[in-house]
């Protein structure tokens, strides 16, 4: 799986990550602009000692990832989406695309890949308007490996 995290604010948001795709070996790319840097502390506690074990990409834009990949298969998670994470059949090389934590994704790229954008189910509640990204993140990614039977994991 890649996880993908465009432009991240929060370091130790960045840095759970990290851990997760660690664990489920899973490629993290980020896209810049980062709202922070990667030699961060806070960034570095909350990887702890898994950032050697990440298989990390840096990409200058969303277009330079797309063009890395051609053949990928995009998957957008946004809190406004037709279809729920559970109705996708996910493959080993699906990329699960994350906006960042104040914006989410750019209106723009969530319209013209309306096909491809999915949701987590939360109660109608104007007060409770998203999950942490570090928790969204984890979710659908541990759905997708399920789906796929665990591969490589025990």
């Amino acid at each position: 799986m890649h996880i993908v995290l465009v432009e991240p604010e929060i370091p130790s948001n960045t840095g759970n990550i990290s851990r997760t795709c660690a664990v489920t070996g899973s490629a993290l790319h980020l896209v810049r602009p980062l709202g922070f840097s990667t030699d961060d502390r806070q960034l570095k506690r909350a990887g702890l000692d898994y950032w050697s074990l990440l298989d990390i990409t840096y990409h200058d834009s969303i277009e330079d990832l797309w063009s890395a990949f051609p053949e990928g298969r995009f998957h957008y998670i946004e809190t406004q989406a037709g279809q729920w994470y559970t109705d996708v059949h996910y493959g080993p090389d699906d990329f699960l695309v994350f906006g960042k934590e104040t914006k989410g994704l750019p209106q723009t790229l969530l319209e013209e890949h309306q096909d491809e954008v999915i949701r987590i189910p939360m109660l109608n509640n104007a007060h409770a308007r998203s999950l942490n990204l570090s928790n969204a993140v984890a979710i659908v990614t541990f759905e997708a490996l399920r789906q796929q039977g665990f591969p490589n994991m025990v």
